[in-house]
């Protein structure tokens, strides 16, 4: 990674000096954690206690990952959300894009925000920049590229666990390297995470090739259900929790469904949405020539321009539409 204009030398140097002037690490993700959010914040926790530094990972509730994580290491040691210190002097975020993604979270890094140091570690474009640090880079494929840098900053060197969880995170957000955020310096990362004699196979697997039948069936009557509005280049689909409730399937476990919509050969823009008790999730993608991230940010949330999402208090019928209003017409 190069330091670029999202984030600089200084930035850099702020963030090592305030984790090098404290007792302890507070570490924070966003709701319902994708592979990014989540390797990079245990890789980062990893390197942390390895080199001494007490450390406190948490995410918000539902306090669950999908299935597909079960294997990254570290899992284990994070902590409930009501765990989490109140009053941390030094909290980090990581591929979270404002505090409105930390739900239960948000507080604690108010209060730091106020009296210590939030460090945000980040990837996305429409990150508001919310820390009393910002180490956001755009051009970054990952958080947990940025995340690699912050550590070589450190000098804290990599354990295997710490590489297992950067490399899920890696290769989650460039869709196993397939995204067009994938240049030589991707790879080059990547063969030095997999130096550490990684599983790469059964993470492979894990990550992108296996999933419980329970979902399958769930996957196939979404699918079922997709809708293509050819005039705009747009399919989409939905789950209700009604779904989620008659195939025992989780939230966390639909976190991979836009993948499938997204092969549409049909579709330039593909969407999937999800109800939830805080409103309905959708998430979007789109193979070029929309930019996403700029819908998503329209209707207060964030991303990138091919891939973003947003949470809204409405029908998915009334979502959808709102989503329809901002495509253009191609056809």
């Amino acid at each position: 990674m190069t330091v670029t204009d999202d984030v600089g030398g200084s930035d850099f140097q702020r963030a090592v000096e305030a984790i090098q002037a404290t007792e302890m690490l507070s570490l924070g993700c966003h709701v319902t954690p994708d592979g990014d959010a989540l390797g990079s914040m245990l890789g980062f926790g990893h390197m942390a206690r390895n080199v001494g530094l007490p450390t406190v990972m948490s995410w918000p509730e539902p306090f669950a990952t999908a299935h597909r994580y079960r294997s990254v290491p570290g899992r284990e040691l994070a902590v409930r959300p009501s765990e989490f210190p109140e009053h941390p002097l030094c909290m980090l975020t990581f591929d979270c894009g404002s505090l409105s993604r930390l739900n239960e979270l948000a507080d604690p890094a108010r209060w730091a925000i106020d009296n210590g140091e939030l460090i945000v570690i980040d990837h996305h474009a429409t990150n508001v920049r919310f820390g009393t640090i910002n180490l956001v880079d755009a051009s970054a494929a990952a958080t947990a590229v940025v995340v690699r840098e912050l550590a070589r900053q450190l000098d804290w060197p990599l354990t295997r666990d710490a590489a297992w969880c950067l490399y899920v995170g890696l290769a989650a957000d460039t869709g196993r390297f397939q995204y067009g955020s994938t240049d030589p310096s991707v790879f080059a990362l990547a063969e030095e995470l997999a130096s550490f004699e990684l599983p790469l196979s059964s993470i492979s697997r894990e990550l992108f090739e296996e999933h419980r039948f329970a979902y399958l069936k769930l996957a196939a009557t979404a699918i079922a259900r997709a809708d293509l509005d050819a005039q705009r280049s747009f399919v989409s689909t939905f789950v209700t929790q009604d779904d989620l409730r008659s195939f025992d399937v989780s939230y966390e476990e639909v976190e991979g469904l836009i993948d499938w919509l997204r092969t549409t050969a049909e579709a330039e823009v593909a969407c999937v949405c999800k109800e939830a008790p805080d409103g309905v999730r959708v998430s979007l993608r789109s193979l070029d020539k929309v930019d996403v991230g700029a819908i998503a940010v329209s209707l207060g949330g964030g991303g990138h321009r091919l891939a973003a999402g947003f949470t809204m208090k409405a029908s998915i019928s009334e979502v959808l539409d709102e989503v329809r209003r901002r495509l253009p017409v191609v056809a």
